[in-house]
């Protein structure tokens, strides 16, 4: 552990919190939501994964070398063909 400090519990509502510094968050990168979790006898703050991430740079590149096409066969029911309103 590179940095500690000590803080205190404080109540919040019917909860209970603590107050993390902004040193603290700019250093592990954390903005907005996290997840706790406890691993043995410590809480543990993580930020939430980033879903999606290059996703859109993925599909570009998928466009360019023409692998963005379908892999199955499309086959339309009946209800497809004649109830679905296009």
């Amino acid at each position: 552990m590179s940095t500690a400090i000590r803080t205190r519990i404080i109540k919040i509502g019917n909860s209970q919190g603590i107050r993390i510094p902004k040193t603290l968050l700019e250093q592990s990168g954390i903005q907005t939501e996290v997840e706790i979790g406890i691993d043995g006898d410590r809480l543990t703050i993580r930020p939430l994964p980033q879903l999606r991430v290059g996703w859109d740079e993925a599909f570009a590149a998928m466009v360019l070398q023409k692998d963005d096409v379908l892999l199955d066969d499309v086959n339309p029911t009946d209800w497809e063909r004649v109830e679905w309103e296009w």
